[in-house]
């Protein structure tokens, strides 16, 4: 659902690259990629014969511009592929590319010890260098256009949370990193913006009951035997429970998200943020950010 929403706006406008990959159920990436002079696009998943959600909402929006093709941000070989085939499809490659919207992700919880450095490294190789790798093989066609590029970060990439230490971790990267490429991209004409959503779990169904569940029993499973021990199941299932109330949280409607996006890839003027947000999830990532530490932890976390 939230692939179709997203892109739905761009099927009128004149979009060249549409990118759409699945893992596991709980990665989305929606990755435009957008000329001025050809109207066709090209949507991509991670397996395209496995017949994901998100394959058959693309293959129900019936656009006659648009076809899926394969695409892993993991991989390099695999985005390079994809980039060159961009390039054999512009009419005049020279004209360059608009714009490239990063949007892959997962998400999951755990606090510090419960977490296991191969949870950090999974989600880092999605969040963080999917991000990195895919604008990098992007900024050559970019930079003629003197285009966009639009990274999707999180309100977690401006304030940290606990138990969310792997997913705050990437998207702080993405922030640093989106930031640096703008300072450097400015005297080409390429401008770049981040997109910081709030909490919209409702809406991309990242997490379940069942989910969080199989990712607990594998948590403690693999817990160090100290660990388990010091902490004690009791305080392990406590969290996991907190978790759960989270399942149907925050807003259902992207419609917001999706304003930002359209805007930082079409407006004369983009910002260098956007924050779609409720009001609440705004206010805490001002006091987190520009209040002292000490009043901030007292207010939201202590």
């Amino acid at each position: 659902m939230l692939t179709s929403k997203i892109l739905r706006p761009f099927s009128s406008a004149p979009i060249r690259h549409l990118n759409v990959k699945d893992k596991n159920n709980v990665i989305r990436c929606v990755s435009p990629f957008v000329s001025s002079g050809d109207r066709r696009s090209y949507a991509s998943q991670q397996e395209q014969d496995t017949g994901h959600e998100g394959a058959r909402e693309l293959d129900n929006m019936k656009c006659g511009r648009m076809q899926t093709v394969q695409l892993n941000v993991c991989k390099e070989e695999e985005v390079q592929r994809s980039v060159e085939h961009i390039r054999g499809r512009l009419k005049d490659p020279e004209k360059g590319l608009w714009g490239v919207v990063n949007n892959a992700g997962i998400s999951t919880f755990g606090e510090v010890e419960f977490t296991s450095m191969e949870t950090y490294k999974e989600v880092a190789e999605v969040n963080l260098w999917g991000t990195v790798r895919v604008t990098k093989a992007c900024l050559p066609l970019l930079r003629r256009a003197k285009g966009r590029v639009v990274n999707i970060s999180s309100m977690l990439g401006r304030m940290a949370n606990p138990a969310r230490s792997p997913y705050c971790i990437t998207k702080f990267g993405v922030e640093a990193f989106s930031d640096c490429l703008r300072y450097e991209m400015h005297p080409r004409g390429v401008k770049v913006s981040i997109v910081e959503p709030g909490n919209f779990i409702a809406a991309t169904s990242l997490y379940s009951p069942e989910r969080i569940k199989a990712i607990a029993d594998k948590m403690w499973e693999d817990l160090p035997e100290v660990v388990r021990q010091d902490y004690g199941r009791k305080y392990f299932e406590e969290k996991i429970a907190k978790m759960e109330t989270y399942c149907n949280s925050g807003s259902a409607d992207t419609s917001s998200v999706i304003n930002a996006i359209t805007h930082a890839l079409t407006s004369s003027s983009p910002y260098t943020r956007y924050h779609p947000m409720d009001y609440y999830w705004w206010l805490r990532m001002q006091i987190m950010t520009h209040m002292p530490g000490a009043i901030s932890d007292r207010i939201y976390i202590y």
